[in-house]
């Protein structure tokens, strides 16, 4: 069988720093689009993507004295669908305007709940939504269905899917309205084939990269911010074990409840017999958010799925939510944020119905000026982790780095003679491309990446 064998080089990177440039990562982190790429999607049947007309990423990032606004159609730059589970809607922009504290304050009064729709947003635009799936058994409002579980054969190849038409109320607790088309995940934004042990295989025909790679060798990436203006963190942080700073895995402190029927919740609420759930057999523990409990100091993260911490961006300290996965790969409850949120909410930012922009009550009242975006000194440190796979490789040859591309980087595959073979690009925003190599002589080439 002819199998090609690639090396990979990393060249010309450079790094262009604008001053006087503001440096909090609320403001600086998002990922704006800066050469007019749009999203892409796949259709069912069809393994090759079609090129949309909604720009990805960000598309303005303005800030104050005390808020970060952000615009952005809530189109990722990776491959989104196809959704298998029958979900008629298709991903389309949404025309946001976010606004992230940049000054985020502990709520010490009642919490926040978080609700059903958008409930924090990804630095590459996409919205983030909690772990319900806006239905309950029997429409009792007493077991609430895990989206995770139940909306699974839905999900794209990076977890994602598009909301179908809602008409509940808007804001925290209610139904999201007119978020019809919104792309969103409701959990970890990586693609389902990183995991050890896949939950889905839509991945085989329909590849996809997802905001990022976890990597256990380093320190999550901050992927995203919630609207209380606290960052939230892929599912890698530094804990201290033995007096030396060490990069782990970061756990929640939800588990399991030990049960054999529905008939109780976690806090020992006794039900009704007209309030019980189904049988264990009939849906799976893990299938509703009632079967999970809390058990403080269980693991790293608090009842909302946070944790003060130092991170890259944070080196003096700050709060944060992580993203949860197992050790598989695969998300794990809460998912991204608890059921509340740790600080002060920017309420505005819920889905709502009506004028303004998109499907947020967001407005610009007081002087901003606009974060202009730079090459990222980051994306070096984020080319300098590299995979190539399959090598050999027979057919595809895919190049992946483990966090979001601030910029677009020119993937070349270069012959031993030095002849330029074949091209590609990571896309502005995304982690992956594909070589075609099906053609190509056996023999070793050479992967040259270039920014």
């Amino acid at each position: 069988m002819k199998s090609l064998r690639a090396f990979c080089t990393l060249l010309a990177t450079t790094s262009v720093i604008a001053l006087a440039q503001p440096t909090h990562p609320a403001i600086t982190s998002w990922i704006q689009n800066t050469t007019g790429i749009t999203g892409r999607h796949y259709m069912k049947g069809n393994p090759t993507p079609v090129v949309d007309t909604f720009q990805a990423n960000c598309q303005l990032v303005q800030y104050s004295a005390d808020y970060a606004y952000v615009r952005c159609n809530g189109i990722p730059a990776y491959v989104i669908g196809p959704y298998q589970d029958g979900n008629p809607a298709q991903a389309v922009g949404r025309s946001y305007l976010f606004k992230i504290p940049l000054k985020p304050q502990v709520n010490n009064g009642t919490k926040t709940a978080v609700g059903l729709g958008h409930i924090a947003v990804l630095i590459n635009g996409v919205p983030v939504y909690n772990y319900a799936d806006a239905r309950s058994y029997n429409n009792g409002n007493v077991w609430h269905q895990n989206a995770i579980v139940f909306e699974r054969t839905g999900f794209d190849c990076a977890k994602g899917h598009p909301a179908p038409l809602q008409t509940g109320p808007p804001g925290a607790g209610g139904g999201g309205g007119g978020t019809q088309g919104q792309y969103h995940h409701h959990q970890d934004p990586s693609a389902f084939n990183i995991a050890k042990v896949k939950m889905s295989d839509v991945c085989d025909m329909y590849l996809a990269d997802g905001l990022y790679v976890p990597d256990a060798t380093k320190h999550g990436p901050l992927i995203g911010y919630s609207f209380d203006g606290f960052p939230i963190y892929g599912a890698y942080g530094w804990v201290t074990e033995g007096g030396k700073q060490v990069v782990k895995r970061i756990t929640p402190s939800y588990r399991l409840r030990s049960i054999t029927e529905r008939t109780t919740l976690a806090d020992g609420t006794k039900l009704a017999q007209a309030q019980y759930g189904p049988t264990l057999t009939a849906q799976p523990l893990g299938s509703y958010a009632e079967d999970y409990e809390f058990v403080e100091g269980s693991g790293d993260l608090d009842i909302h799925n946070g944790r003060f911490c130092t991170t890259p961006e944070y080196p003096e300290g700050t709060y944060a939510y992580f993203a949860t996965i197992d050790a598989d790969g695969n998300s794990v409850y809460p998912y991204v944020i608890g059921p509340t949120y740790y600080g002060v909410v920017v309420t505005d930012n819920f889905a709502v119905r009506g004028p303004g922009a998109g499907s947020t009550n967001v407005r610009i009242t007081e002087s901003v000026q606009t974060y202009l975006a730079t090459t990222s000194v980051n994306d070096n440190a984020v080319l300098s982790t590299i995979t190539v796979f399959p090598n050999p490789a027979a057919d595809v040859l895919i190049i992946q780095v483990t966090s979001p591309m601030t910029e677009s980087a020119s993937v070349e595959l270069v012959d031993l003679g030095g002849r330029i073979v074949r091209t590609s690009t990571i896309k502005q925003g995304s982690t992956m491309c594909f070589l075609d190599v099906q053609s190509l002589y056996a023999g070793a080439y050479v992967v040259r990446i270039t920014r």
